[in-house]
């Protein structure tokens, strides 16, 4: 029995290391949002003038209609936290991260947001 629970927590381990590496090296690169929803409903968010970039030191931009916010990031798992210089962490959801797509889930003011972005060449 030891050795099934051993095996178990070990395997759940290399599986969770696995994911949070892949996310870390595909998320590297410049993003644009192409659809910003909240509560499954366009917003009148610019989503069009919506940009990240992620570099593989652990630093992100985010670019919102010509308003720049630079800070670090770090990818635990299936969340991305952001920390914006002399700014707190915050965290966002990432449900979706292939080679070419991105998708946040976001809680802004209790509104659930969803962000979708697809990777510049």
């Amino acid at each position: 029995m030891k050795k099934i629970i051993s095996a178990t927590f070990l395997l759940t381990i290399l599986f969770t290391s696995c994911t949070e590496n892949k996310n870390a090296s595909l998320i590297i690169g410049k993003w644009q949002a192409t659809q910003w929803l909240a509560g499954g409903k366009p917003t009148t968010n610019n989503a069009a003038a919506t940009s990240f970039t992620f570099d593989d030191k652990a630093n992100y931009t985010f670019n919102y209609d010509g308003t720049l916010e630079k800070g670090t990031y770090k990818i635990d798992n299936k969340s991305l936290f952001t920390t914006a210089e002399k700014q707190q962490e915050i965290m966002v959801n990432i449900t979706k991260l292939t080679t070419d797509s991105l998708t946040f889930e976001m809680n802004r003011g209790g509104q659930a947001e969803t962000l979708y972005l697809i990777k510049q060449k």
